[in-house]
């Protein structure tokens, strides 16, 4: 643990949402109790000016840097959050939390229902990338923060950033949006379709109440995870660090595992299943599916009255969410008038690039935050 981390940290929960205070979803259902897992870094400065918000991908946590006792690993941006880092913890306040519907500590369809009773299950609502904000916004406020200096994230994070800016632009002052969608492709979505199938024609998901029944649906949620981990890697990455080569000493022909990269997304699969909830994977992908906050015609109304200063990233090797799909909330902030920096970063690994150790990267989002509007 170098003097570039933020050493370690404990993930605190909250209430935010109970019976007497439900938290109302873009559905019209709604939802009580909602306990938030959150992470903070850093100090708020006196006029809690330089507070950032930071939204996770698909699978992260509230764990985003620093260590939890036992750990292994740092939290999942160690790269990015720390003292000296891109997100300098001697400067910045940082907030991360686990978003709504996931499963690690914040309310989802795993949690029980009504606080204490059984696991919601496929009885959860479906969410919309708005209510993962709308909560959002009530720990900003549970932590007394008004206005962010950023919020940022990438992946599903970048979106959740994405919807925050367009829908309420007055809480910050600059949004960064990494390797994101503000729409998913035919393609995307059919991604999503097969993990989700093979998640629920697993015979161990019992019509989603795997935990009422003692069971839970492992192949169909490591089959998922490797299907998607594929999506995440360009053929160069996956090239580079595996090729052909075998597994073993000597070539089994069969249809075990007689491949380094087949052993490696077999690792990727089991090691997830130990991590993640499948029904947490089916309601946050749904979320990503039905994500499309531009497509309205006053989608950029609330940003023509309050700018918001924009970073755009995407990487060029990034085939989940391609250039083009950057390209796309730039054109329309450019419509808008939005003050935006846009890069296409070179680097050889992928959608996973945001997670990574990249440069120009990293140096691209340090000159951003440090630059005074």
């Amino acid at each position: 643990m170098g003097a570039d981390s933020v050493g370690v940290v404990n993930t605190q929960t909250v209430r935010l949402f109970d019976s007497a205070n439900p938290l109302r979803l873009e559905s019209g259902a709604e939802l009580s109790p909602v306990d938030v897992a959150y992470e903070t870094y850093g100090t708020l400065n006196a006029d809690r000016s330089n507070a950032i918000f930071i939204c996770h991908a698909l699978t992260g946590d509230a764990h985003a840097a620093g260590w939890h006792l036992g750990d292994k690993h740092p939290g999942w941006w160690d790269t990015m959050i720390g003292p000296g880092k891109p997100v300098d913890t001697n400067r910045f306040y940082v907030i991360v939390p686990n978003l709504l519907g996931g499963c690690q500590g914040t309310t989802g369809p795993a949690s029980p229902r009504g606080g204490d009773g059984p696991a919601y299950g496929l009885d959860f609502p479906i969410l919309m990338m708005d209510d993962l904000v709308r909560v959002h916004r009530a720990l900003m406020a549970y932590l007394g923060v008004e206005r962010l200096y950023a919020a940022m994230g990438g992946s599903l994070g970048g979106m959740q950033v994405l919807q925050w800016a367009l829908e309420t632009p007055e809480q910050m002052e600059r949004a960064i949006v990494i390797a994101a969608s503000s729409r998913l492709t035919a393609q995307n979505i059919a991604f999503s379709a097969v993990a989700r199938k093979a998640i629920m024609s697993d015979p161990g998901f019992r019509g989603g109440r795997y935990a009422q029944e003692g069971d839970n649906p492992d192949t169909g949620l490591a089959t998922a995870r490797m299907l998607a981990h594929i999506t995440y890697l360009s053929e160069d990455a996956l090239s580079e660090k595996f090729g052909r080569e075998p597994q073993f000493s000597e070539s089994n022909p069969g249809f075990g595992v007689d491949f380094a990269v087949e052993s490696y997304l077999d690792y990727q699969g089991e090691s997830f299943v130990e991590r993640f909830d499948a029904l947490s994977y089916l309601y946050l992908t749904r979320v990503m599916d039905y994500f499309d906050p531009l497509g309205s015609d006053n989608a950029t109304d609330a940003i023509g009255a309050n700018p918001v200063n924009w970073l755009l990233i995407s990487f060029d090797t990034d085939w989940r969410f391609g250039d083009e799909h950057t390209r796309r909330i730039l054109r329309a902030l450019e419509r808008a008038e939005q003050p935006v920096t846009y890069r296409m970063v070179p680097s050889k690994w992928g959608h996973d690039s945001f997670l990574l150790e990249v440069p120009r990267y990293l140096e691209t989002v340090e000159a951003f935050l440090g630059r005074p509007l």
